[in-house]
């Protein structure tokens, strides 16, 4: 620990006293023969968090390394742990929960990968430095001992390199990427989630190597993904996405907006927008108190919301590009990667529907929508409006402060009229004003198709024209019927 500021070093000895549960666990492994030592994210936030002069972050669950074997470590927990879990057994982890703390002791691993299937050949190691060995950077490669003496263990430079915001593997990033590709997406979302900056050695292996990450499963490539666009400030992180080709792989219809103009010429392409779009989509969800803050399927709409410009580019006379109808073909696509990517159906289907209506305020011109235009904006919406309102703001990305106030305040009519006609009718719930046996009973007829677009064409009057009285309702019903039969 020489050279470590003291503050530094203060936090390290201390990580362990502030959990009793972790004295006490070090206590009983060290009575009885074990050592046992923390490991992970949390030894490498304390130590981030003691670097940076910030307070220390709050304790999640944690990650405890043994030379015990799991038979031994349930041994040593019976009638102490409240539960455990051997879900992870077969790979050497029992978790455990003490007192509201949930722990994952693992023993000492000496694994070699299949390169093919990317599953561990399991074995056990005798050796704490061996088992650090095979973490993915060094800044998870620390350990701090739950014995007495609270010794650290950092033997590739970990705290180095977490001091210099630097991100490294233990050995070759070749060697390490291979072995589990994942550790890739990981790389990207510590850019983003810890501020760290990829060696030379590390962006290398990742452009060289982007291919392999086929061999991951869907699922854990958009836990990745989400994990990394659910960070503070995610615009790092997929700039190294996509330079090093990992995007080519897992979301190849961002990369390929580099090469799309903006029809406006305001940016160097829309690949450049959208990742704006995105950090201001994230500055307006972080400054509403009422709203879910991460929120990924804003986050994902901002990023995605053009990725149908590139099927529909047109070049127009005097050097003028269009997109027209990229909205829809968007939407499409919107949907179809998100569900490759096993997202569930709510998010796919969200995201999807805001790409489709980012649009939709462009007609709105200087306030001429009718009543009835506003109306379908909402109802269209529906409870994805507030979400509708961030990103179409944020997809003004114009550099003209003129044209951006102008379009700003514009927004700000269609609020207000938006909620002038919440004052005075339930857009939030628009109904038909004649409910199913409503219309059953005046048209004389029984459950079946003839209900459903009875429904539907009062629904639509009811949007065109606002609320009706029952009579005139019931009058336009059967004037209806009267011509459709």
């Amino acid at each position: 620990m020489s050279g470590v500021p003291p503050a530094v070093q203060r936090t390290v000895r201390d990580l362990v006293d502030v959990s009793p549960v972790l004295v006490e666990l070090g206590r009983r492994f060290a009575d009885a023969g074990f050592q046992a030592h923390l490991v992970g994210g949390s030894v490498r936030d304390a130590l981030l968090a003691a670097g940076s002069g910030d307070p220390a972050p709050a304790a999640g669950d944690l990650d405890v390394t043994t030379d015990a074997r799991p038979e031994q470590v349930l041994a040593l927990l019976r009638g102490w742990a409240g539960s455990t879990w051997n879900q992870g057994i077969a790979f050497g982890t029992v978790g455990v929960e003490i007192r509201g703390t949930r722990v994952e002791i693992t023993t000492f691993r000496a694994d070699r990968y299949d390169r093919e299937s990317r599953n561990p050949e399991v074995a056990w190691g005798t050796s704490l430095v061996d088992d650090l060995a095979r973490r993915d950077f060094t800044v998870n490669a620390m350990a701090v001992s739950l014995g007495p003496d609270r010794t650290v263990t950092d033997p590739f430079g970990g705290l180095g390199d977490l001091l210099a915001r630097r991100l490294r593997t233990p050995g070759a990033a070749t060697d390490s990427f291979a072995d589990d590709p994942l550790r890739m997406l990981r790389a990207v979302r510590f850019v983003a989630q810890l501020g760290l900056t990829p060696a030379d050695e590390v962006v290398a292996a990742l452009t060289a190597m982007s291919g392999e990450l086929a061999r991951i499963t869907p699922e854990r490539v958009q836990a990745e993904l989400s994990k990394t666009l659910l960070q503070d400030a995610p615009r790092q992180a997929l700039e190294l996405f996509v330079s090093t080709g990992l995007a080519d792989v897992v979301l190849p219809e961002l990369p390929a907006l580099r090469m799309e103009i903006d029809e406006h010429h305001q940016h160097k392409d829309v690949y450049s927008h959208s990742l704006t779009v995105l950090d201001q989509a994230i500055a307006l969800e972080e400054a509403d108190p009422d709203a879910p803050s991460p929120d990924l399927v804003l986050r994902l709409a901002a990023l995605l919301h053009d990725i149908g410009k590139p099927a529909t580019r047109r070049h127009e006379p005097r050097g003028r590009v269009s997109f027209h109808h990229h909205e829809v073909v968007g939407a499409k696509l919107v949907r179809k990667r998100l569900t490759a990517l096993r997202y569930p159906k709510d998010v796919v289907e969200a995201v999807a529907r805001l790409t489709f209506l980012h649009l939709r305020f462009h007609g709105y011109g200087r306030g001429e929508w009718t009543d009835s235009a506003v109306r379908r904006y909402v109802t269209d919406a529906g409870d994805l409006l507030p979400r509708l309102h961030k990103l179409v703001r944020s997809d003004c990305t114009t550099r003209n402060r003129r044209r951006a106030a102008a379009l700003s305040a514009t927004y700000d009519s269609l609020e207000q009229r938006i909620a002038e006609l919440s004052r005075a009718e339930d857009l939030a719930r628009i109904r038909p004003d004649l409910d199913g046996n409503a219309i059953m009973e005046i048209l004389g007829i029984g459950p079946g198709r003839e209900v459903g677009e009875a429904w539907r064409f009062l629904k639509d009057l009811r949007l065109e024209r606002g609320p009706l009285d029952p009579d005139e309702a019931e009058a336009q019903l059967r004037a209806w019927w009267a011509a459709r039969s």
